[in-house]
């Protein structure tokens, strides 16, 4: 085999390895969060078990179109050079899908709180006095003295 063969398979043994670590590590990490965001146990796993399935599809499916190297490969050099760059760019493409999925989730999170806080918990007791100025009585009855 030639340097060229054995560029491309260490590119999928090493681009299909990191794919498989980042999808387990954000899966087992990112349920606690899921299961925040939701506020429903069974949803927030079957929302990350859709998202590993999805993030495995987009990766992969990176990995195998930007395997194609349209230069020749002279020497082990070159071909490590050439190498670098493809996973170089895996990893740019996991870190930028990982940063989406989270600003996308944060998003609904935080859009799902908004609705849940619509009333203030409890009513104000009292208003506070303004600054600088007279402390204003404690109600229409003060206290005696």
């Amino acid at each position: 085999m030639n340097v060229k063969v054995w560029m491309y398979l260490a590119y999928l043994t090493v681009s299909i390895g990191l794919t498989i670590w980042v999808a387990r590590a954000l899966s087992r990490n990112g349920l606690v969060f899921l299961q925040d965001v939701f506020a429903d146990s069974r949803l927030a796993e079957a929302v990350n078990s859709l998202l590993v399935v999805g993030f495995y599809l987009l990766n992969l499916g990176y990995v195998t179109v930007a395997m194609k190297e349209s230069g020749p490969v002279g020497d082990t050099s070159q071909a490590l050079e050439q190498l670098s760059m493809k996973v170089g760019f895996v990893l740019l493409v996991l870190g930028a899908l990982h940063f989406f999925n989270v600003f996308a989730l944060g998003r609904y999170r935080r859009g799902r709180l908004r609705q849940q806080a619509l009333h203030p918990p409890l009513p104000p007791v009292r208003m506070l006095p303004p600054q600088g100025g007279p402390v204003p009585a404690a109600g229409p009855n003060p206290p005696a003295r």
